[in-house]
């Protein structure tokens, strides 16, 4: 029997500061995605478990497209497992804007198509249900 806890699914969305570009071209260092993989986590264990829980590891981590000062970012979990003190969760970051700075140092675009950025697999755990 499958717990009613997974297909839960928590999106956030993020806009990318120029502060956080790290490198030529405005692009920002991967481990920015990993932080807001980790603040959707967040949000997941807090509605399933009623808990902040822990990010334990991450697994097939792929950097599929550039994120960039100016981006907006949406970020979202979706529980594909839920164990006694573990949830698997599915993650997936995409561009949604993107700024435009050859068309003005403000300008920017909803994307047609969002942009998947980085994928990977997480899990988390939460504190013992018994204790």
């Amino acid at each position: 029997m499958s717990d009613p806890r997974e297909g839960l699914r928590v999106t956030h969305r993020r806009y990318v500061p120029y502060a956080h570009a790290h490198y030529a071209g405005h692009l920002v260092d991967g481990a920015y995605s990993l932080g807001l993989f980790g603040d959707v986590a967040t949000e997941v264990c807090i509605r399933t478990d009623g808990d902040e829980g822990l990010f334990a590891s991450y697994s097939d981590v792929q950097f599929r497209a550039p994120v960039r000062a100016g981006d907006v970012l949406e970020v979202t979990a979706v529980v594909t497992r839920v164990g006694r003190r573990s949830r698997t969760l599915e993650l997936e970051a995409r561009v949604v804007c993107r700024g435009r700075p050859d068309k003005g140092e403000s300008a920017a675009e909803v994307l047609d198509e969002p942009i998947v950025a980085v994928t990977a697999t997480g899990t988390v755990v939460v504190p013992d249900p018994a204790r």
